[in-house]
């Protein structure tokens, strides 16, 4: 999946506030999947929801689906550490639960999101979360997005999904 040039332009006149914060850049610090960081993961999607966008013309608010997109999975720890499994009365607590929540915490807290962003962010895990349910185009974009490149990500432990440098600030 490429973007061209003016695409990628316009996703790093989107993105760059956000990129160029240092708590952002500790999304490097993170594994996501196989060996790609969260940060690339992040990217990956982003790149992934732009082009589902563009190419099957979707018409989804492209600066809400960057956004929500790049900052989905911005909880900032290591998930691979975070507890184990203690029985399902403490199911709702595990990772793949909580993180929604805590990316849009974040997001919150550093930046002034959306109620769009908040929903794109906050129901990226739907099914799994399912009292948090994508309500607009750029929700469900991402949502996709995500698990298309969680699979890519996991199946082949490769750092990226789109044709780009890897953990680079260029889109």
């Amino acid at each position: 999946m490429q973007l061209s040039e003016i695409e990628r332009e316009s996703l790093t006149a989107i993105l760059e506030k956000y990129d160029r914060h240092p708590e952002v850049q500790r999304m490097r610090e993170f594994i996501q999947h196989g060996s790609v960081t969260t940060y690339q993961h992040c990217k990956n999607v982003v790149l992934v929801s732009f082009w589902i966008n563009r190419r099957l013309h979707l018409n989804a608010d492209e600066t809400s689906l960057a956004v929500g997109a790049f900052l989905h999975d911005f909880y900032l720890y290591d998930w691979h550490k975070k507890g184990t499994f203690h029985g399902l009365h403490r199911l709702f607590e595990m990772h793949g639960f909580s993180h929604p929540g805590s990316a849009c915490l974040n997001a919150q807290n550093y930046f002034k999101i959306t109620k769009k962003e908040q929903n794109i962010i906050s129901s990226h895990m739907w099914p799994l979360t399912f009292r948090h349910v994508p309500t607009c185009r750029e929700a469900v974009i991402v949502c996709l997005a995500d698990k298309y490149c969680a699979i890519v990500e996991s199946m082949f432990q490769r750092t990226r999904v789109a044709d780009t440098d890897a953990e680079d600030n260029e889109w």
